[in-house]
């Protein structure tokens, strides 16, 4: 795992946010846990629960207390220091009871260990693209099985059933399985309509694998389709394919938003792609870096993004292509191996 370098102003840093504490000792319960973080190394805190199995699975030394007694716990280890609590995720009644009990007042912090976590380790990178590969196999089985008649509940079911028993933990997130007038819902979550013939369908999904997700989106017809929906699909596909040429180390993050976002703005539907081009994939399915229009963050080799243009039209339907990249040295490589081609089942 890339080192965490704390900010100048703080000596010690209380992580909190479970996914930073996860990175930061390897603990898998990391919602019951803390864990502190100075120039000099780090301590997990859980709770008696874990007495076996956290010092087994962190890689740095853990302390077992009880925070139903209080967080007097962290007073050794915090005491004249100048302490940082992850604004974002902190509770603020849980920042009063640590600054009343253990003796120091927490300066805010924002994004400490999500920086480090933005450039992925040789471990996380085949973790990462296991999952990705578990949810290509779980889509080949899936599509046979798509066909007017069934239930979008019924197919995200039957690819999550195949993605635990082929070796996922979980479901990266609810699966997205959108149909007709619902792929206009960039986050139609599968429902128990019934797939007509006719339809274009929208799949987004992914596996988690040793805590790490996967991501990727692709689009199915129900037979011949409207010539529009035809029509979005190329131009979501031009686009895809664009930002996938201009991708990199060294391509700012808002330049390769602006370069997907020319094509469909050319072709006439800009006001229908209505999210950002990207996002970082790790421990969290959305996690830093942010592709936006907004955003400051820089492609460097190392990060996993996902790319996926879309275009949404109220009452019709839609189609969004997504695809994993992992930044190399050299430029990228896709890790989501699903053709994502025009195909009519």
């Amino acid at each position: 795992m890339k080192p965490v370098k704390l900010p100048n102003e703080i000596d010690v840093l209380i992580a909190t946010k479970p996914e930073n504490v996860r990175y930061l000792s390897g603990f898998t319960a990391p919602e019951d846990g803390l864990v502190v973080l100075g120039r000099e190394g780090a301590t997990l805190f859980t709770d008696a629960r874990y007495a076996e199995q956290a010092p087994a699975e962190s890689r740095v030394p853990v302390e077992i207390v009880n925070p139903r007694e209080g967080y007097g716990f962290l007073r050794p280890h915090i005491e004249g220091l100048r302490v940082g609590y992850e604004a974002r995720h902190m509770p603020c009644a849980l920042k009063a009871r640590i600054e009343a009990e253990a003796g120091a007042a927490l300066l805010p912090t924002e994004g400490v260990v999500e920086r480090a976590r933005m450039i992925k380790s040789p471990e996380e990178l085949d973790r990462i693209a296991t999952a990705a590969r578990i949810a290509d196999e779980g889509y080949a089985h899936l599509l046979p099985r798509v066909a007017p008649g069934t239930r979008e509940l019924d197919l995200a079911l039957e690819l999550e059933f195949w993605m635990r028993r082929h070796g996922a933990e979980r479901a990266a997130f609810d699966f997205i399985v959108a149909s007709g007038p619902r792929g206009a819902l960039p986050h139609g979550v599968a429902s128990t309509k019934r797939l007509e013939q006719g339809e274009l369908v929208t799949f987004d999904f992914g596996a988690v694998v040793d805590g790490y997700h996967s991501d990727m989106t692709r689009a199915v017809a129900l037979g011949p389709v409207d010539a529009e929906l035809r029509r979005i699909f190329e131009v979501v596909e031009a686009a895809l394919e664009a930002a996938l040429e201009a991708a990199g180390p060294g391509v700012a993050a808002r330049e390769l938003d602006a370069v997907a976002r020319d094509v469909i703005e050319r072709a006439g539907y800009g006001p229908r792609f209505v999210h950002s081009l990207g996002h970082g994939v790790g421990l969290e399915v959305h996690e830093a870096p942010f592709l936006n229009a907004r955003s400051e963050d820089v492609l460097e080799p190392g990060m996993v993004v996902t790319l996926e243009p879309g275009i949404y039209l109220p009452g019709k339907g839609g189609v969004r292509l997504e695809e994993l990249v992992h930044v190399t040295a050299r430029g990228i490589e896709v890790l989501s191996r699903a053709p994502r081609g025009w195909l009519e089942v």
